[in-house]
């Protein structure tokens, strides 16, 4: 067995109702908290007014959307006026990046491009971020359970990680009862997204043991439960079972790393401002072939046995094959009604510039084979 590490949040809480702990988890770090949220922080206001009645005082910053540069920020000068003591983050994957985001930033100095990948200058944290407990009401990025959060840098064009080990939120607390209000095209996009991050990581040079066990129980419980869940939103045992499956694939990709599919996603989301759940969703069925058909080419059975259980696990079929994979995906990916990368907002001429700002990515160094550009070139074409 190969060496390997493992990390996650100090303590996960998973359940329903368990949101009505928060008021206890909260006492061991203080009284001052800062409760960032999405657009309708009214949604949560039963949540602040239990907090208040425990005796904290809180502050509250709504997120419009994924995270910028300004929306971080700004959020650090809201937390630093309210002299935060922790950080509550309640909301989809861009509230909780954007939490860590300001947990991590308000207690360390200097501009925020300091501490960026890719386009600033990476340098590590020099300061323990605020505590922080995540959330999450989307079943998708399993961004409670990561040492990243993704911010878009206008100015660039482009998004990146603010990435640390100490990121990781303090507590992870989810509450399947929270997801049920999420709207089918948005339990479609996060859902795929969850899927996508039990699959990359299964296949990723950087797999382990565990990480694969993870993987394995996510991929098949995922396949079962993701089109219920789009179907029959109402179905609370489907929003249970793809709420563990989307907790699954944090712990996996934050282990493991993910592959090109999410590779590209960073810079397609910065190029569009699309959906980060339907960029995956509609990239993957076309990086799997991609993948599948170089690792043919360089005779790497393992990893294409690797494939081979997955389609077994995503079809329940024993004797599927990894061409049946591809039309299960292909299949997924029209039934959940994905949009092409062209309905999202890329336009042919920016192909070329998001395939070398791509390769660039922490995540494309995890793909199961190096892909060149021609091939990275041709998966956009295709997904066009």
């Amino acid at each position: 067995m190969i060496n390997f590490q493992f990390a996650t949040a100090d303590r996960l809480i998973f359940g329903r109702d368990t949101i009505t702990q928060l008021p206890d988890l909260v006492k061991r770090y203080g009284q001052r908290v800062l409760i960032v949220t999405g657009t309708s922080p009214d949604r949560y206001q039963d949540i602040t007014d239990k907090l208040q009645s425990a005796g904290n005082t809180t502050a509250t910053y709504s997120v419009a959307s994924e995270p910028t540069t300004h929306t971080i920020n700004e959020g650090v000068a809201v937390a630093r006026q309210h002299k935060a003591e922790i950080v509550i983050a309640i909301g989809g994957g861009s509230v909780i990046d954007a939490g860590k985001a300001i947990a991590a930033i308000s207690t360390n100095q200097g501009e925020l491009l300091t501490y960026l990948e890719v386009v600033g200058n990476g340098q590590p944290l020099k300061q323990d971020p605020l505590p922080m407990i995540a959330i999450p009401t989307t079943a998708g990025t399993g961004s409670e359970v990561t040492k990243n959060a993704v911010i878009n840098v206008e100015s660039h064009n482009v998004k990146v990680s603010l990435r640390d080990n100490r990121m990781i939120p303090t507590i992870a607390l989810l509450d399947p009862i929270l997801t049920l209000s999420v709207p089918p095209h948005i339990t479609a996009t996060t859902g795929i997204d969850a899927l996508t991050q039990v699959i990359e990581p299964y296949v990723s040079r950087f797999a382990n043991p565990l990480t694969d066990a993870i993987c394995r129980d996510g991929i098949a419980r995922g396949a079962q439960a993701i089109r219920q869940v789009y179907h029959h939103p109402d179905d609370i045992d489907a929003r249970e079972t793809m709420l563990y499956v989307s907790l699954l694939g944090g712990l996996a990709l934050a282990n493991a790393k993910l592959g090109a599919v999410h590779g590209f996603a960073g810079t397609l989301g910065g190029v569009t401002g699309a959906a980060h759940g339907a960029i995956c969703g509609t990239l993957l069925p076309h990086v799997t072939e991609a993948n599948i058909d170089a690792l043919r080419s360089a005779d790497d059975v393992a990893t294409l046995q690797r494939y081979q259980e997955i389609a077994v696990w995503l079809t329940g079929d024993i004797n599927a094959t990894v061409d049946g994979l591809i039309t299960w995906l292909q299949d997924l990916v029209h039934e959940l009604q994905i949009p092409k990368l062209r309905d999202l907002g890329l336009h042919s001429d920016d192909i070329a510039k998001v395939v070398i700002q791509s390769q660039k990515s922490s995540s494309m160094k995890g793909n199961s084979i190096t892909l060149s550009d021609s091939t990275l070139t041709a998966i956009l074409k295709a997904a066009f």
